[in-house]
């Protein structure tokens, strides 16, 4: 199978990631807290790399990469492992919208 079909097999597998909503570039998977674009940039993606390896990095494009692996289930993993507490379902709507709903949650 190849390696980006691969990724996306195991991802979906993964039932905390399964709550948030997927979105693909540039041979990334990213998983975003909200459903609509904007996207959410909160949690580290996984890309594919030419030699069928994997990155972890994020969750920003600043930030620097976590790790590289030969296994999705390893990369997925290390995803799942440093989502932010309380992550997902993924809220309907924007990450502005997500961002407003949230302030007001705070305030309550």
């Amino acid at each position: 199978m190849a390696p980006f079909a691969e990724l996306v097999r195991v991802a979906h597998a993964e039932p905390l990631l399964r709550r948030l909503r997927p979105w693909t570039g540039m041979r990334e998977l990213h998983f975003s807290r909200c459903t609509e674009m904007d996207y959410t940039w909160g949690v580290p993606y996984i890309g594919t790399l030419r030699d069928g390896r994997y990155y972890v990095e994020g969750p920003h494009r600043s930030s620097p990469r976590i790790a590289e692996t030969d296994s999705a289930q390893a990369a997925v993993s290390m995803v799942v492992d440093r989502l932010p507490p309380g992550c997902g379902p993924a809220f309907a709507g924007n990450a502005t919208e997500l961002a407003a709903h949230e302030n007001a949650q705070s305030r309550r």
